[in-house]
């Protein structure tokens, strides 16, 4: 078999429930979204009312799928493809989401289409490394191309290489259009027209997106939390306050501080931990 430099892809099914309507983006979503979800647990489960209603919430959010699809792109897999995995991963979030559990549904969905994009990629890989009996015969190619041009005055034919190794044509061919699957391609190599390089097309890790996605996350599990709860964390991780300056603006000492936050941490995690299990 000839070594390709990237597995096959498999077509993912699209979800043929998502209509061609702008997305809703920011508050429109988020409202939308909890008035699915109150009306989820008047209806019940696996009924033509309850699938509707999952139909809606997987279009509803359809827009944040695609964002997180987007920071997997320029990696080796194309984004219509990244595209479909993430709207597979939605759509199974939607339909396991028990609107009764008390969980918002991005907090529940966001590690689901997560997961789904990383085990994508892991079971698709990237580049495949030949046999080694095709990279020792790549060796013995090269060399008896070298000679072969010298006897020749010429580049030799793959049916000329095959017979002077005693090798099938199946076999030359074979190593020959592997050469180089194995070997990476130089970050520096210019592509098109020249004017750029490879490294120049790749894509940057974007802060913003890990930010925007902290938000979808955390936001839900955040709002939960008394108001002077929220004071501490505002002023500790986004005001990047010391402990001592909190301390000071809500009446309290540093070692007060130091137990709230670490109480507040260990809650924020355990509740996320519960809703990406759930």
């Amino acid at each position: 078999m000839v070594p390709v430099a990237l597995a096959p892809q498999i077509p993912l099914p699209a979800p043929t429930h998502l209509s061609s309507q702008p997305p809703l983006e920011g508050q429109d979503r988020a409202r939308r979204t909890d008035g699915i979800v109150a009306d989820l647990r008047l209806v019940p489960a696996e009924t033509p009312g309850s699938r509707s209603l999952t139909d809606q919430l997987i279009e509803t959010n359809a827009g944040v799928a695609r964002s997180m699809a987007a920071r997997y792109r320029n990696r080796g897999i194309d984004l219509d493809d990244l595209e479909q995995v993430a709207l597979l991963g939605l759509t199974k979030a939607a339909q396991r989401f028990d609107p009764d559990a008390g969980h918002d549904f991005l907090s529940y969905a966001v590690p689901t289409i997560r997961g789904e994009l990383r085990r994508h990629f892991r079971d698709s890989g990237w580049m495949v490394r030949p046999p080694r009996r095709v990279q020792e015969l790549q060796s013995r190619i090269s060399r008896a191309q070298r000679e072969l041009e010298t006897q020749l005055h010429r580049s030799p034919r793959p049916t000329e290489v095959a017979v002077h190794l005693g090798e099938s044509l199946e076999s030359v061919v074979e190593a020959l259009t592997a050469d180089g699957c194995f070997m990476p391609t130089s970050l520096d190599g210019p592509v098109g027209d020249g004017s750029s390089t490879l490294g120049d097309l790749l894509g940057h890790h974007d802060r913003a997106l890990d930010s925007a996605e902290a938000r979808i996350v955390l936001g839900p599990v955040v709002s939960r939390l008394t108001e002077r709860d929220r004071l501490i964390v505002q002023l500790r991780f986004v005001e990047e306050r010391t402990q001592q300056e909190i301390a000071e603006s809500v009446g309290l000492t540093q070692a007060q501080v130091s137990r709230v936050l670490t109480r507040i941490l260990g809650d924020l995690r355990s509740e996320l931990l519960e809703t990406s299990v759930a």
